[in-house]
């Protein structure tokens, strides 16, 4: 890691130098955007969804940065060749940069642009999972903060409220499940929540208190395309529970089984292998 190169505000820094001021209001306050994206084979996984997803979450924020999705891009593709990676996982970073120290934004940004990047195993077909085994799975009692209080589109640096369902965990647990004030289950702390009872996918819609992840969409998409039966709905945790298969989806763990959920055993099965391999040939095609 130390002889890592990192792209800090158009330059390529060693990982030992990459800083940002105290100042800063993603340091301060949590007011930056950012995005998890894969790269594989040098080319990174639907771009296009990231870029407008970050903007999506710049325009929650009010956040105008100024800088074109080509300029952005050309920054990740520059870390990416700096540190000699075609497998990864990057962090693409977006704050509001150095402000006074008030709490409300000034409409002047020089923004603050931070690429971070490390490898990750070959993708595709060929690939190796980066998790060492289905997601055992715990509920908790914080709630999913709603949608009227903080978009739920939006990936802020305020991770507060996955951070509080993380803290929750005990022992082995990889993922903290959240609800919403409702009850009703929403989402991982950094996942999306999938199931599958009688033959159908189920997901909690994005109508309510969840994260539109990528990933989750393009799982959807192949569903619908291999005509399994899909449903976006709201569900309580008993009906998870009772699930024939379950799995979480992100861009890191692309598709994860959950071995367990509150001490359930629940596994994966012959729908989320399905999908997996779907999503294995797409990663397959589109970048190999």
């Amino acid at each position: 890691m130390s002889d890592r190169l990192y792209h800090v505000d158009g330059e390529l820094v060693p990982a030992s130098e990459a800083t940002v001021s105290v100042d800063d209001r993603g340091f301060r306050y949590g007011d930056a955007a950012f995005e998890t994206l894969r790269t594989y084979g040098g080319t990174v996984l639907d771009w296009a969804a990231h870029r407008e997803r970050l903007e999506g979450t710049c325009d929650a924020l009010s956040l105008e940065h100024g800088l074109s999705g080509s300029e952005l891009r050309d920054r990740i593709d520059e870390t990416l060749a700096a540190n000699d990676l075609a497998d990864a996982y990057v962090r693409l970073s977006v704050t509001r940069g150095v402000q006074p120290g008030k709490l409300t934004p000034q409409p002047e940004v020089d923004p603050t642009v931070v690429v971070y990047a490390k490898p990750l195993p070959r993708g595709g077909l060929e690939g190796d999972p980066v998790w060492n085994g289905p997601a055992t799975v715990r509920s908790v009692e914080t709630r999913r903060i709603p949608d009227a209080a903080l978009p739920s589109s939006a990936k802020t640096h305020n991770y507060l409220n996955g951070i509080l369902a993380r803290a929750e965990l005990e022992g082995e647990a990889d993922e903290a499940l959240l609800s919403d004030l409702e009850g009703n289950v929403a989402e991982g702390a950094t996942s999306n929540l999938f199931f599958v009872r009688h033959g159908t996918v189920c997901t909690p819609t994005t109508d309510g208190d969840v994260l539109p992840g990528i990933t989750r969409k393009t799982v959807l998409e192949l569903a619908r395309g291999a005509d399994l039966p899909v449903e976006e709905g709201s569900y309580g945790l008993a009906e998870v529970l009772e699930a024939d298969e379950a799995f979480l989806t992100n861009r890191t763990w692309e598709l994860r089984p959950i071995g367990s959920l509150d001490g359930v055993d629940l596994g994966g099965g012959p729908v989320t292998d399905r999908l997996s391999r779907l999503y294995d040939e797409r990663v397959e095609s589109a970048c190999y």
